[in-house]
C-alpha cells in the first residue's frame, strides 16, 4: 500500500515500489520526494514511513527491509542508501543468493529535525535521534546521541547542536 499526502511533492521521475507483502509506504503533509530516488521492496515486511516536511534529495534509495521510520523536518542530502536489512552469507554449502535474510536488528529511525549529508549509508539497526547530523559520505549503525554531530567510517562525533 502506497499513501502520499495530497500535499506531499514526489518528483514524477521518483520509482516508489508496491510490495505484496503488505509493506505500508506512507509519505506525509509536505515532504518531499525528489528525482531519481527509489523506494525497493525488500526483505522482510517492514513500512517506510517518512514525516511531515521532511527531503528525501536525489538519488537516494531505501529498501524497505524490517522498516525505515523518518520523522519531522528531516533532510536527507542525495545518493544516502538506507538499507534495514542483512543478508545472510555464512553457510559455503548455499548459494550466495539463496541464502536469505538474517534477524531484523530493528530496522531503521530517524527522529525529526536530523540532517543526513550526501552519500550516507544507514544501516538495519540505526537509531538517529532528535537533532542529530551525519557528515557526508559517513556509515551509520546503532545508535546516534541526540544533537551531535558525527562523521566518518567509522562513525565519530566531531561536536553537538548547541
Amino acid at each position: 500500500m502506497i499513501d502520499i499526502h495530497p500535499d506531499a511533492r514526489v518528483s514524477r521521475l521518483a520509482d516508489i515500489e508496491d510490495s505484496v507483502r503488505g509493506t505500508r509506504i506512507v509519505v506525509a503533509a509536505f515532504a518531499c520526494i525528489d528525482s531519481f530516488v527509489k523506494i525497493k521492496p525488500a526483505g522482510g515486511a517492514g513500512d517506510v514511513i517518512i514525516g511531515e516536511r521532511s527531503v528525501v534529495n536525489s538519488g537516494c534509495v531505501l529498501y524497505t527491509g524490517n522498516g525505515i521510520h523518518i520523522g519531522n523536518d528531516v533532510a536527507i542530502a542525495a545518493n544516502c542508501t538506507f538499507a534495514p536489512v542483512n543478508h545472510a552469507y555464512q553457510d559455503k554449502n548455499k548459494r550466495i543468493n539463496q541464502q536469505g535474510f538474517l534477524p531484523s536488528k530493528g530496522g531503521i529511525v530517524i527522529e525529526d529535525d536530523v540532517w543526513i549529508g550526501a552519500n550516507c549509508i544507514i544501516l538495519d539497526g540505526a537509531i538517529l535521534r532528535k537533532g542529530c547530523v551525519i557528515g557526508a559520505g559517513s556509515i551509520v549503525r546503532g545508535e546516534i546521541a541526540a544533537y551531535s554531530i558525527q562523521v566518518g567510517n567509522p562513525l565519530r562525533q566531531i561536536g553537538e547542536r548547541k
